[in-house]
């Protein structure tokens, strides 16, 4: 892996070269070593003609050049256009779907290989030029014998390698990075990396991005808010997907979305809707939502629905982690900072022995002051930063789990900017929470609940009887004789109290089953 990990190393230093992107950090504020550093490379010293590209087109061309990894890392730092310049942001708007395309020969070739047939006997007409390429893979229009318009989505070639090369680079550096520097050991870079490696290879599978794509499908049939394209089962393999066409705008195009007389307020209050119905309702979020995944359909424009393609990366969270996120967002919206910073205690992102009125008063000088501001007054960036400058204060962990979540939040943050900049990003999304809260406590919900728990109780009813059989046959061969009775009160107490912890004992009302088992449990152990 280290000679991976420097081979690629030398690459990423030829890259940088190549396109002289050494003269945009210059530009930054950097540290004077650091600049000195920048300064001393070998190539700054010789001689030079004049570089044929923007400063935009450079960092543009040199992400395409590394890879699947740096592409989508300019996917991200697009949506961002208040942290860059418009040419800059322009460029990189441009590696959602215009990364140049590989031939189409060699996309007929892999389809047919995949499928095990000529391309004219599967499709009725099939169009060999590339209707986007992306960095993982690109897309050709088609037609079935059955008439339905489809899209075959096929797998750049060669791609493995090159991942596993960026990846030992970024495992290398984070190893290096966590034995130099305990602030870098709080961030937990190496486990970030593991994340993100098993994400890269997921997207990889279109097998596994079809069931996404059917999955979310599912969970938003008939809805207002959200279309998903049909996944066309007979036609799927690991490198070849097909699935329905559709014929939306893209979210990015405004003056299309303008001309057809869109709803633009609506678009961006429902986009917040659609993140937050998937992230707390299902728990199954569209983790890659950047411009080049979404379109507006052309239908009832004043009522708008999105369109949601590529599924490759698919978020989800705990219970835990969904109770505890929604629970510090609306103690965020009523400003009650004691329970944020409660809540951060109690959920282990923060160490036990924070004193909370300190970290209280943190956190209520970094959120108070974007209250009550328009989207478009918010900077996000300087917020992130004071926020991890609190962070860095209270030694705060980064949640590995989460960070799925925060790359979907700035997607939706930079997408919401450019489609309506004054949405009020708090009201929209207030009362859908407390709506998801008061749900998850509603009579029906707890029935449901009390159902599941109920599935549970042939399983933990062997699992007692096990221990029971155990403590047992132990307590025989070490033990004198006691009151029959006594023993088998003790046992099914214990019993009790191994079952509710094998169940999970959560601070959420639907677990009050498992509560109930560990006092009556700890009734029978306890008592003489």
């Amino acid at each position: 892996m280290k000679l991976l990990a420097a081979r690629r190393l030398f690459t990423i230093v030829r890259v940088i070269a190549r396109y002289r992107l050494d003269d945009q950090l210059l530009a930054l504020p950097l540290p004077w070593w650091v600049r000195l550093l920048i300064a001393l490379l070998p190539w700054r010293w010789l001689p030079r003609g004049k570089n044929p590209h923007s400063r935009g087109a450079a960092l543009r061309l040199a992400l395409e050049d590394l890879g699947p990894i740096f592409i989508k890392f300019g996917q991200l730092l697009s949506t961002r256009r208040d942290l860059l310049p418009p040419d800059m942001a322009d460029e990189l708007a441009k590696l959602q779907d215009q990364v140049p395309p590989f031939p189409a020969a060699e996309a007929r070739a892999r389809i047919e290989r995949f499928l095990g047939a000529p391309v004219s006997e599967i499709f009725a007409a099939f169009e060999a030029e590339p209707m986007a390429s992306a960095s993982i893979a690109q897309v050709h229009a088609a037609k079935l014998h059955s008439g339905e318009d489809v899209v075959v989505k096929v797998i750049r070639p060669g791609l493995r390698p090159v991942i596993r090369q960026d990846l030992a680079w970024l495992f290398l550096l984070a190893g290096l990075l966590e034995r130099a520097s305990r602030e870098a050991r709080r961030l937990r870079p190496r486990e970030v990396v593991s994340d993100y490696q098993q994400t890269i290879f997921d997207e990889l599978d279109l097998m596994r991005e079809a069931a996404n794509a059917s999955q979310l499908r599912r969970n938003f049939d008939g809805s207002p808010l959200i279309y998903v394209p049909q996944i066309h089962w007979d036609y799927c393999r690991d490198k070849v997907l097909v699935m329905e066409r559709i014929y939306g705008i893209p979210v990015t195009d405004l003056k299309a979305l303008a001309d057809q007389g869109t709803d633009m307020q609506k678009l961006a209050e429902r986009g917040v809707e659609i993140f937050f119905t998937q992230v707390f309702r299902d728990s199954f979020f569209h983790a890659d939502m950047h411009p080049g995944n979404i379109f507006v359909s052309r239908e009832a424009p004043w009522n708008p629905q999105y369109i949601a393609i590529d599924c490759g990366i698919i978020g989800s969270l705990t219970p835990e982690d969904q109770d505890y996120l929604a629970r510090n967002l609306l103690a965020f919206f009523k400003r009650d900072y004691r329970k944020v910073a409660q809540l951060h205690i109690d959920s282990g992102w923060v160490p036990p022995h924070t004193r909370v009125n300190e970290f209280e008063a943190a956190i209520r000088s970094v959120c108070e002051p974007i209250f009550e501001k328009p989207l478009k007054d918010i900077s996000f960036g300087q917020l992130l930063l004071r926020l991890f400058q609190t962070a860095r204060r209270f030694d705060m962990q980064v949640q590995p789990q989460l960070v799925l979540l925060q790359k979907t939040l700035l997607n939706i943050e930079g997408l919401g900017r450019q489609l309506y900049p004054d949405l009020d990003l708090w009201n929209t999304a207030q009362p859908f929470l407390e709506r998801w809260m008061r749900e998850r406590v509603s009579p029906v919900q707890l029935l449901r609940n009390l159902q599941a728990q109920a599935e549970q109780v042939p399983h933990l009813s062997h699992m007692a009887r096990e221990t029971l059989e155990r403590l047992s046959q132990h307590n025989n061969a070490v033990a004198p004789a006691q009151p029959a009775n006594s023993w088998s009160a003790k046992l099914l107490g214990v019993g009790l109290v191994v079952g509710a912890s094998q169940h999970g004992l959560l601070l959420v009302p639907a677990a009050w089953p498992a509560w109930l088992m560990l006092a009556a449990g700890a009734f029978l152990v306890l008592r003489r």
